[in-house]
């Protein structure tokens, strides 16, 4: 066919050939998806057979399964989750990348058990959020050599991808309100030993190492039934342990409002008396009176980044393991005096 004739050739031309629409030809031509094989294939037939040109189809990307903790640290699928859920959700859609979710125990999460859920899954990638993986799976996942990224998580080995927020740097600015804002004997109330907790207990360390006539005291309180009557009277007993003690940084805002909650019906005054800061700024922070000072993490962006990540991996099985960490913001609030200025 001569270079005029093609010149001439339209899509409209092309669905009356094919005997479609031309809504339909425009939707193959530009590779989008929902458009069954069976007409994909006469349009792409006809348009050639004709001259018209063609892009190359865009590269199949591998699908996804995101495993997440449903138990143990998390207590359940918090907002905090949920929002990195709709960060996974949104990158692997952009991506045009097959994704699942699927719920699990950390006590059940063996080498069989994950191989049997990627395979029901039709998923070559593996995102685990909120799950340090044990040894066993680790082995497995080195084996196998299987695209792995954790979400929320940090791999101290950095045999693994994974992003998180800036918990060292986080926890250090969050200490560093309390002890600009006069604070020198600072409770540090926690819950955790994942391997992002234990960078924001170094992160707070390091604070308050900086500060030569500063004291800290970390405090593990069980995160299960943080809403419960029990866990309410250990915190308040906590803090009669320790009335020296005019400051606290809490591990999350959900511990935060509890600590709030016992300052104040022990008649101290918030600030005044005693400090608060938590810490991810989830929406229970703004529902506090005084609103909570806290530091934000972005967490659906935690979920988009490590889609990039493993479609980096897909790319490059063999590269060298990368984290990625988010910025952590101030967020100032009424629990802290003056913070928003410091």
């Amino acid at each position: 066919m001569s270079d005029e004739k093609v010149k001439r050739l339209r899509q409209a031309d092309i669905a009356t050939l094919a005997g479609v629409s031309v809504s339909t030809v425009s939707r193959v031509l530009a590779n989008e998806p929902g458009i069954s094989e069976t007409v994909r294939r006469q349009i792409l037939k006809v348009a050639a057979e004709h001259g018209y040109p063609v892009k190359p189809a865009a590269e199949a990307v591998a699908g996804g399964l995101a495993l997440i903790a449903s138990d143990g640290v998390t207590g359940g699928l918090s907002v905090f989750y949920e929002a990195i859920v709709d960060g996974l959700r949104t990158g692997a859609s952009q991506a045009g990348m097959p994704f699942e979710i699927r719920l699990v125990r950390e006590d059940r999460i063996t080498p069989d058990a994950v191989r049997d859920y990627m395979r029901a899954a039709g998923a070559e990638g593996l995102f685990l959020v909120g799950i340090d993986p044990n040894e066993p799976l680790r082995d497995w996942l080195q084996v196998t050599t299987t695209p792995t990224v954790l979400v929320n998580g940090t791999d101290p080995r950095m045999q693994f991808d994974g992003v998180s927020p800036a918990n060292f740097f986080g926890a250090y600015e969050a200490a560093s309100r309390l002890t600009r804002a006069g604070h020198r004997r600072i409770l540090h109330l926690s819950g955790s030993h994942r391997h992002t907790i234990r960078e924001r207990i170094r992160g707070f360390e390091a604070a308050i190492a900086a500060v030569s006539d500063a004291e800290a005291r970390f405090v593990s309180l069980a995160l299960q039934g943080s809403a419960s009557r029990e866990a309410h009277e250990r915190t308040a007993a906590v803090l009669a342990e320790n009335a020296g003690f005019t400051a606290a940084f809490c591990m999350n805002d959900f511990i935060a409002v509890g600590v709030l909650e016992a300052v104040t019906e022990a008649g101290l005054r918030v600030p005044e008396d005693f400090a608060i800061i938590g810490f991810d700024d989830l929406p229970c922070a703004l529902m506090t009176n005084p609103r909570l000072s806290t530091m934000r993490v972005d967490r659906a962006a935690l979920g988009r980044e490590a889609v990039s990540l493993m479609l980096s991996r897909f790319r490059n099985r063999t590269a060298a393991a990368r984290h990625i960490c988010q910025a952590v913001v101030p967020v100032p609030g009424g629990t802290v005096a003056n913070a928003e200025n410091m």
